[in-house]
């Protein structure tokens, strides 16, 4: 199964909210959510890298969400529409901000510059970044306030933010740091280079 056919299957089965056939329209027919990469030099680099990590962030927090420990101490069990909704669609804010181009690139073992493909950052629309996906989502369909504060804060201590409203987010919305930290297991781990 490729990455589109699993969003597609995970998004089907799990989201069924008020506006998510428009918003699943807009991903397919509208955007190029499903040719983008994930970032311009880093995890996903390619075409179909966005895709591909938002069902690896999918799969990493199902996963992370499901360990007893996870569940019996932190007493963390969100819908599993919940769960699709802010894995699936945390880095929306990305659509439309990667262009493909070239770099020079220096060979090492030939000593030659050679051009190579890569994606440059152009954003039309700069909302922030987990704002920006707040946004782009509220405008299809309704959020909980812990869904909209999870993907909001899903860049963690990784962000620019002032450090203390990431620690306020992560303990007032369990979802935030569950969800920034499957962000970052799939980010280096799975998809690392």
């Amino acid at each position: 199964m490729t990455p589109k056919e699993e969003f597609l299957e995970i998004f089907q089965t799990h989201i069924h909210r008020e506006g998510s056939a428009e918003l699943l329209d807009y991903l397919l027919n509208k955007s190029d959510f499903f040719t983008a990469p994930a970032s311009a030099r880093f995890h996903g680099s390619y075409v179909g890298g966005l895709c591909e990590h938002s069902v690896n962030v999918f799969r990493c927090l199902k996963d992370y969400l499901a360990r007893p420990r996870t569940r019996e101490v932190y007493q963390l069990d969100y819908p599993m529409e919940s769960v699709a909704i802010v894995a699936l669609l945390h880095d929306l804010c990305k659509i439309g901000c990667y262009k493909a181009g070239t770099r020079n690139v220096k060979n090492d073992t030939t000593g030659q510059w050679e051009k190579v493909p890569t994606f440059f950052f152009e954003d039309k629309l700069p909302y922030g970044h987990g704002e920006k996906s707040v946004y782009i989502i509220s405008g299809f369909m309704r959020l909980s306030r812990e869904e909209a504060m999870a993907i909001r804060w899903h860049m963690g201590f990784s962000g620019t933010e002032d450090n203390r409203l990431v620690g306020q987010a992560f303990q007032q919305f369990p979802l935030a740091f569950a969800l920034a930290t499957a962000d970052m297991e799939a980010s280096y781990f799975l998809e690392g280079k």
